[in-house]
């Protein structure tokens, strides 16, 4: 108890030097919870939003499928291996397919990919309703996303040309309405895309009962045999996510160890003054009788309470702060399609009891080991020397 005191006689006795080193620590502890929520906020969502939207419990692809690949698509199609075919019947998977074709907005022409979905599907959350809305013409419902409707300034209801080459070879054209508009928020299934029911495409492109991948329900497990089909898991449709992220960490990582190192830093300085300047006080507590292992816990618990304090601070005005930016959310100035990222208009942190826990734990026993290395000073010095100011 003695010691405790003494610890935050001391502190409150340094003034502004004590009150300059806590506000800097509290500011590590804050941007530190602050970032690191921000980006495991970026990641559930853009995790969340693919799961929901595009690949749901995984996919399975036709082996001459690769999405980065746009030359693969005119080959990649084919019927279904049975035992996917299965699960389609059952309800449990959702079979797309995709072919290449060029659209005709408001007598412009852009290239676009053209697919094939059914209609009454559950697997992803995609609004396929209206696809299967009875018509007495030929015209073709389609559905695209905002971005999409942006891009080819096209409207509800507005009709553009739709043109594509068949399995045979042969380049065919229809009629095709924006039927359905909607904010998907994942660009992968927005841009340069527009969705029609499934057996018409088959029937357009000579490509019956044909399919280019399969979406699995998330309540559905991947099967083993596949035949020649490829099984892709969720943890490999979103291992780019992953990487993309972990890649800007070792950024954030840097910023996490300037905080800190101004903190540590500060405290280390205030820590070899202190015993600097308090040598005579040293001197006289050695000789009424205080131990060296007890001097250096004193000057060592001075900087834990630097740590303690700065934590007091950072809940009175980050707790706030922190809590405003999770509930209301950061409004970001671009969209994810813009870098090639999944990410909504609005930004949310996530913290985790992990988080707060790591990181206080992180940031306190760095600031207190700070300071217990110059107080190990206190060790090799004698009592008479200490009363007589010797420089350590």
């Amino acid at each position: 108890m003695l010691t405790l005191k003494l610890a935050l006689r001391n502190l409150i006795g340094a003034g502004t030097r004590t009150w300059l080193n806590v506000l800097v620590t509290s500011l590590s502890f804050v941007l530190i919870i602050f970032m690191s929520g921000m980006y495991r906020g970026l990641i559930e969502y853009a995790m969340r939003i693919m799961i929901a939207t595009e690949i749901g419990g995984g996919e399975y692809w036709h082996p001459l499928y690769d999405p980065e690949d746009p030359l693969s698509i005119d080959d990649a199609h084919g019927l279904l291996p049975p035992g996917i075919a299965a699960q389609v019947a059952q309800g449990r998977a959702m079979p797309v397919l995709v072919i290449q074709g060029s659209m005709y907005p408001n007598g412009r022409m852009m290239p676009t990919l053209i697919k094939g979905i059914p209609p009454g599907q559950q697997v992803v959350d995609l609004p396929t309703g209206d696809l299967a809305l009875p018509r007495t013409d030929r015209v073709v419902p389609v559905f695209i996303g905002t971005g999409m409707a942006q891009s080819t300034r096209l409207q509800l209801g507005d009709r553009f040309t739709l043109r594509w080459m068949d399995a045979e070879g042969t380049y065919d054209a229809v009629e095709a309405e924006v039927v359905t508009i909607v904010d998907m928020e994942n660009f992968k299934v927005d841009r340069g895309q527009v969705w029609i029911p499934l057996a018409r495409l088959q029937q357009m492109a000579a490509m019956a009962d044909e399919a280019t991948y399969a979406v699995v329900s998330r309540e559905t497990d991947l099967l083993l045999d596949t035949g020649s089909w490829l099984a892709r898991s969720v943890k490999h449709l979103l291992q780019d996510i992953v990487q993309m992220v972990q890649a800007d960490q070792a950024y954030a990582k840097s910023m996490y160890g300037m905080l800190i190192g101004l903190a540590a830093l500060g405290i280390f300085n205030s820590q070899v003054l202190s015993i600097f300047r308090r040598q005579k006080e040293i001197g006289t507590l050695m000789a009424l009788g205080m131990t060296r292992s007890r001097l250096v816990g004193l000057f060592t618990l001075e900087g834990g309470l630097h740590s303690l304090l700065a934590l007091i601070l950072a809940a009175v005005y980050g707790g706030p702060l922190l809590y405003l930016a999770a509930s209301r959310g950061i409004p970001l100035p671009y969209e994810g399609a813009d870098i090639g990222f999944v990410m909504a208009k609005r930004l949310f942190p996530v913290y985790s009891v992990g988080l707060l826990v790591g990181t206080t734990a992180l940031v306190a026993g760095i600031v207190t080991l700070v300071s217990y290395l110059p107080a190990r000073k206190i060790a090799q010095l004698k009592p008479t020397e200490a009363l007589r100011g010797r420089v350590i």
